[in-house]
């Protein structure tokens, strides 16, 4: 991965500006390579590196190839976007590459200061990235931003590192396990550590009430770098996230059951804020921030339900992290489009796309139900299978607060849908409506935007009615860490 990010920027080195359009496809036949090579080298290799502080197994290669996937639908959901509102490209496919490199060595982390490292490069990709549209101020005003708390938040995960190895005297998961097993009473510094630990979590992956840098960082950061805002650096936090609970504090059964309170506390406070927040949104990437903080909540009442001797629950994370990027790869595919005819980003500019373009809200709406948990859509599967989990190992109250907050997400989701198919179109400053302004409108999405909306719909659809193969799937990774 690293080799194909530097032969992407030596390329662009060489490559005249007219013929710079083959480096996204360069960076998608890497990817595809690579997804080939790990599946014909990893499969069911079971094997650790560097005396432990990377794994091969079947969570690693799981998560591997979902993410290499992702990058794939990320590059050409963005082809238009880049080509036209962004210079150098290049670095930016390159970055994006190095980025998936860091996703992946998270995936494969057995070792808190490894995971650290991974973490850090997945960051620093990030905050270029969301500084990308240099012409933008708003993009410059959410980077700075987003530098400032993540550099915060990344030295608090750091402290608490370092406050854990002082107490325990062992950095890897499964030494962290014996550790608390067998010490007779926690110290407040081991107490103070795990918590700075688990802030420093929270920050990266938004959760309520460290949530604050999400909304604006998601609106002024170029939209392809928001959609991979909101699903890959979820997917890859939560990924390490999963392996250190469920090797490093699940085992450590007494030690867990006081920590669950904490996560599943998290869990409401992120489903319940996330949504009701959500409702007061006007703009299309402040309304999907909000919305993937509530589904930030759902996602770690998954992790607070983590036992030993099941992996229902890790089932369930692992499950909603795949259908939940799906469902927003689509989502923000079909965003990304129609910001590219019209430049327009608010949800009352949506008015009317329903008569010129009925495909791409076709495509809207069903993202946006399933994001919600309708049935025969990703998101009523995934929803039905975690939410069972949380209620299974004993946590209902957690559960029904998860029912209860997607009902809200709903309405919101439903405003978006009522202004595509029953409000007019909207009158511009000019004086004409945005068809009018917008030409571009009636013509069809992009061959690379079609083909991504078009996939990301079958596969909402598969996983809404036969979800069986990637359970099969999900069940072997889970058991590489719950066994």
């Amino acid at each position: 991965m690293a080799g194909l990010a530097f032969l992407v920027f030596v390329v662009d080195l060489f490559l005249p500006e007219d013929r710079k359009t083959i480096l996204p496809w360069l960076s998608i036949a890497g990817l595809i390579a690579l997804i080939v090579v790990s599946l014909v080298m990893l499969w069911d290799e079971q094997e650790t590196l560097y005396d432990g502080l990377l794994v091969v197994d079947d969570f690693a290669l799981f998560f591997k190839v979902f993410f290499i996937g992702l990058g794939i639908f990320i590059i050409l959901s963005s082809i238009d976007f880049v080509k036209q509102r962004l210079d150098h490209q290049g670095e930016f496919y390159g970055i994006l590459l190095l980025s998936i490199l860091g996703m992946n060595v998270m995936a494969q982390s057995r070792e808190l200061l490894t995971a650290y490292i991974a973490l850090e490069l997945l960051s620093f990709s990030l905050y270029v990235l969301a500084a990308y549209a240099k012409g933008d101020t708003r993009s410059n005003e959410s980077a700075l931003k987003y530098i400032i708390i993540g550099a915060v938040s990344s030295a608090i995960l750091l402290y608490g590192l370092s406050m854990i190895y002082s107490t325990l005297g062992v950095t890897k998961f499964d030494d962290i396990a014996a550790a608390l097993t067998t010490v007779s009473e926690v110290s407040p510094a081991l107490w103070v550590g795990v918590g700075l630990l688990l802030v420093g979590l929270m920050f990266k992956v938004s959760a309520v009430p460290f949530h604050m840098w999400a909304p604006d960082v998601y609106e002024g950061a170029p939209y392809p770098v928001t959609a991979y805002l909101a699903i890959g650096s979820k997917a890859a936090a939560f990924a390490l996230i999963l392996r250190l609970v469920a090797e490093g504090f699940v085992p450590a059964a007494d030690r867990w059951e006081e920590w669950q309170v904490v996560i599943a506390v998290l869990a409401a406070a992120s489903m319940l804020v996330g949504n009701l927040v959500a409702l007061a949104q006007k703009n299309l990437k402040r309304l999907l921030a909000y919305s993937s903080i509530g589904h930030v909540g759902f996602i770690l009442a998954g992790i607070a339900a983590l036992s030993t001797g099941s992996d229902l629950a890790s089932n369930g994370v692992i499950f909603y992290l795949v259908g939940y990027s799906i469902t927003n790869l689509v989502v923000f595919a079909a965003i990304i489009s129609f910001f590219n005819m019209t430049g327009k980003e608010m949800i009352a500019d949506l008015g009317g796309l329903a008569d010129h373009q009925p495909f791409l809200a076709a495509a809207l709406a069903m993202g946006l139900f399933s994001l919600a948990g309708l049935p025969i859509f990703a998101g009523f599967t995934i929803k039905f299978y975690l939410f069972t989990a949380v209620a299974t190992e004993g946590l209902l109250w957690l559960a029904g607060l998860a029912i209860f907050s997607s009902l809200v997400s709903l309405y919101y989701y439903l405003q978006v849908m009522r202004q595509m198919y029953i409000e007019p179109v909207p009158i511009t400053e000019g004086g004409g409506d945005l068809v009018q302004e917008h030409p571009d409108l009636a013509k069809w999405p992009s061959l690379t935007l079609l083909s991504v909306l078009t996939t990301g719909m079958a596969a909402i659809i598969w996983l809404g009615i036969y979800p069986k193969p990637l359970i099969d799937s999900i069940e072997a990774a889970s058991k590489a860490i719950i066994p």
